[in-house]
């Protein structure tokens, strides 16, 4: 459950959705159900932190603005510190900031090495990793389950896709972790800013050797493929590949440590997933909606346009909030329930659109070797000390997660055995 205080009642206008501190240290949901009955389209005026910006909270709404990239587009940025900074400099240059026919030429390029059957291998080192990373977690008996399972997983997979050697991947945790959000307090300006031109330079370096010396990975492909009828250039290359890591690393991370939190707070569904009395694709969607590890998603009005019952002007930024479009109660039964076996369960943790995230078959097959390893070698998990919220307005969970993990005996896991047999072929 969630220990956190829900925000005390007060004027919608005195909130400040861009506080890292806010969603750190607080509950929001039931703001979110007031924004959705009250304001569904509502707009937060200036604060220290930088210029007013709207607010869209309900799950329609938010489908329909990611959805018209020509009225809300991408390419100023998409992401709310950076736009209130004035725009990514990365806009028309990144998958994540470009619309149009550069996306779309883009986002061609990069759809084979992040297709199912491209990522045969990289599913089947996930699943050998992670076991293995599991059965050393149960031996140990206590870890912090963040630092020491869960980073570690998709990191694996997207540096194998990128082709990072395995002596730099700790360097490629520390700089991710710092990116976007902190464990311990405000996010640093110059920390963040830091650790995202340490990764810019990472890749520079990574991209120009692959110039000399291609291989088979997707900064290989990058740095050979034609968009338009022209290269990519150096800029180009390395910002998708910043994209890519900061985007297959901390959001999947995310949701594996609130899907372990959500599991040890809720006995009843643990025993769902042990005994299989769930399916595993819909767990996996289940702890996509309830962690929802990237909190919304940006854009910038290109014109004037009436949106809802507000008139938002060319120019204005609009952000759409996924952590309450996954809780709407006009499309989800039982939105604050964590429910295993939920269906249908339209959530929009990979976003929407032409946006939908790219990495989408690689985050649910990590999450499904994450939890068939708690399933056939944990047999009880349970917290062993304070966790600890990550301070962003973007990413949201778990920085810190220390759990005791006792092993699985042979008879249990026998049994278990015998039970997901039979419902498999009951």
């Amino acid at each position: 459950m969630d220990t956190r205080p829900a925000l005390a009642p007060g004027p919608l206008d005195a909130i400040d959705l861009a506080d890292p501190l806010l969603h750190a240290h607080h509950d929001l949901g039931p703001l979110w159900r007031r924004l959705r009955t009250e304001a569904p389209v509502h707009w937060q005026p200036e604060t220290a932190r930088g210029a007013g910006f709207w607010v869209v909270t309900g799950h329609a709404d938010v489908v329909s603005v990611l959805n018209d990239s020509e009225t809300f587009t991408s390419e100023q940025g998409n992401v709310l510190d950076t736009l209130l900074a004035g725009g990514d400099s990365a806009a028309g240059r990144m998958l994540a900031v470009t619309d149009g026919r550069p996306h779309k030429a883009l986002r061609s390029a990069l759809l084979k090495p992040f297709s199912p059957r491209s990522l045969d291998v990289v599913v089947e080192s996930v699943r050998r990793g992670t076991r293995r990373l599991v059965e050393e977690a149960v031996e140990r008996g206590t870890v912090d389950f963040a630092a020491d399972v869960a980073a570690h997983i998709p990191l694996a997979a997207i540096c194998d896709l990128l082709g990072v050697p395995a002596a730099d991947r700790q360097h490629i945790i520390d700089l991710t972790s710092k990116a976007l959000s902190s464990a311990d307090g405000i996010p640093d300006e110059e920390a963040t800013w830091s650790s995202r031109n340490g990764l810019l330079l990472y890749f520079s370096e990574l991209a120009s050797s692959r110039v000399k010396k291609p291989y088979d990975d997707v900064v290989s492909l990058l740095v050979t493929k034609e968009i338009n009828g022209r290269p990519l250039t150096h800029e180009e290359i390395v910002f998708n590949c910043y994209s890519i890591i900061m985007g297959g690393h901390e959001t999947t991370r995310f949701a594996m440590v609130g899907g372990l939190q959500a599991l040890m707070d809720r006995p009843d569904q643990w025993k769902a997933l042990k005994s299989g009395q769930v399916d595993m694709a819909s767990a996996v969607e289940e702890v996509l909606r309830w962690t929802t590890p990237a909190l919304h998603s940006g854009r910038t009005a290109t014109q004037d346009v009436f949106f809802g019952d507000q008139f938002v002007e060319e120019g204005d930024v609009v952000t759409t909030w996924l952590a309450s479009a996954n809780r709407d109660e006009r499309v989800f039964d039982r939105p604050d329930d964590f429910d295993l076996a939920r269906t249908p369960n339209k959530h929009l943790s990979f976003a929407h659109g032409s946006h939908f995230c790219l990495g989408a078959f690689l985050a649910r097959a990590e999450l499904t070797a994450l939890l068939e390893s708690l399933r056939d070698l944990v047999a009880v998990a349970e917290p062993a000390g304070p966790s600890q919220y990550v301070y962003s307005n973007f990413l949201s969970g778990f920085s810190a997660l220390p759990v005791t993990l006792s092993p699985e005996s042979s008879a249990d896991s026998a049994d278990r055995a015998g039970l997901l047999q039979g419902s498999e072929h009951g």
